[in-house]
């Protein structure tokens, strides 16, 4: 019999490409499932009122309907840390861990942790939001040592529309990066359909890709005390250790 892995996900309200996209991904490990608890994000600006959207409360109150299915662990699967700052998501997932005695994690930790690991110091960032949310990004990845010596954004601010930004756009612009040899490239956010695109990108490009959707689930089937490896057509995160 198979080992059960249950991933609890915490996900904007407006999101519609990371669920389908994470239980795709767990397809390929059996025994693993991922059950999801929204809270509401709708627009991604430096606004107030779009900042306030990532007050801990809110997202609180999901992870412990989420401890309700006994998950073997919490993670954030958004990005708002890279334009908060990364002590965010580190208060957040000590936050989660004392009120539901349950392990976090988040895209953005474990994207850091991927670049760790595989030594990147220069990255190529491809988003779908507006210049000053790019720029906060950029700037928090200098501070830790990571350079962005290439990166693409589309100016969208609606949650909902970064879904319908096309496959094909998205290969484009991570080619585009490529083109500057950075030591890794992500795509940042997790509405963009783009996990799927990795594995061929890596194979034309030679450049690892790591994608938000994909570094969450990678990280919690890690805390979980899964083998990886079976998702190693997601893209070479997978085969790391």
């Amino acid at each position: 019999m198979n080992p059960r892995y249950r991933l609890g996900v915490l996900t904007p309200s407006s999101n519609t490409a990371l669920e389908p996209l994470t239980s795709a991904m767990l397809a390929d490990l059996p025994g693993a499932t991922a059950h999801f608890a929204r809270f509401p994000v709708t627009e991604i600006s430096l606004r107030d009122a779009s900042l306030r959207q990532f007050d801990d409360s809110k997202i609180l109150d999901a992870a412990r309907l989420l401890a309700d299915a006994k998950v073997d662990v919490i993670c954030w699967s958004g990005t708002s840390a890279g334009w908060l700052g990364f002590d965010t998501d580190e208060r957040l997932c000590a936050r989660i861990g004392e009120a539901t005695g349950i392990p976090a994690t988040t895209s953005v930790l474990a994207l850091n942790e991927a670049l760790s690991i595989f030594g990147a110091r220069t990255l190529g960032l491809v988003t779908p939001y507006v210049a000053e949310v790019q720029q906060r990004i950029v700037a928090n990845y200098e501070a830790i040592g990571v350079r962005c010596s290439a990166e693409r954004h589309l100016g969208r601010q609606v949650n909902f529309s970064f879904a319908e930004v096309e496959p094909a756009e998205l290969q484009a612009l991570v080619r585009e990066v490529a083109a500057e040899r950075p030591e890794a490239i992500t795509t940042f956010c997790t509405n963009l359909r783009a996990a799927q695109l990795v594995h061929g990108l890596e194979a034309e490009t030679g450049i690892p890709v790591f994608d938000t959707v994909s570094t969450v689930v990678w990280k919690a089937l890690r805390i979980a005390g899964a083998e990886t490896i079976a998702l190693r057509r997601w893209g070479r995160l997978f085969e790391a250790r």
